[in-house]
């Protein structure tokens, strides 16, 4: 079994990447392999369909048929992948603009073909300094729910409070919620793949 996760962050490896890491450590420990794809590496277009409203040339295809980025390559890896965590933190109250690229490009292609994502176990994750952590969770889930995908949950909000690299290690309630927010992905992961 294997995990994806997307960092929607423009910090490489700062605290969106941290909390992604401790959910990570949890489904390891179960022997679920995982993968951290950090968006800020990546250039990711926005979706054609969006900006001309009548491309749609992604139907049928298995995957988005515009080429000139790192979206493909990413996209093959969920294919593949058992469960997704996404993860972003709050820019402007909400998710960033990467992370908004990918969300409507992995939609528009999975609309088209929603078998890719149905039954995927998926989790969201924020990273915020004070508000706007809700939203973000809920603009990740959205995508999830949206595509058929199983969302798993924690003991409260999956969101840890740090505003410079390294401060969400500090919030050890939020750090708690992540390691069992892991634990509860693992035992569906195992359950459903039996």
């Amino acid at each position: 079994m294997k995990v994806l996760g997307i960092n929607g962050s423009a910090r490489k490896d700062g605290n969106t990447a941290m909390i992604i890491r401790a959910v990570f450590s949890e489904l390891e420990r179960h022997g679920i392999e995982t993968e951290l794809i950090q968006l800020t590496e990546k250039e990711i277009k926005p979706c054609r369909f969006c900006m001309v409203h009548s491309c749609m040339a992604c139907q049928g295809k298995k995957a988005c048929v515009f080429k000139g980025d790192d979206f493909c390559a990413i996209y093959e890896k969920i294919k593949s992948a058992d469960g997704l965590i996404l993860g972003s933190p709050v820019y402007g109250a909400d998710i960033t603009a990467i992370m908004r690229n990918f969300l409507d490009r992995v939609g528009m292609v999975s609309v088209l073909n929603p078998e890719i994502l149905r039954h995927k176990v998926g989790a969201a994750v924020s990273a915020v300094r004070r508000c706007g952590g809700l939203t973000t969770v809920d603009t990740l889930n959205h995508l999830m729910l949206f595509k058929e995908m199983i969302v798993v949950g924690s003991n409260y909000w999956n969101i840890v409070y740090g505003k410079d690299p390294g401060d969400v290690l500090h919030d050890e309630e939020g750090m708690e919620n992540m390691r069992n927010l892991g634990q509860n992905m693992a035992w569906l992961l195992k359950k459903l793949n039996g």
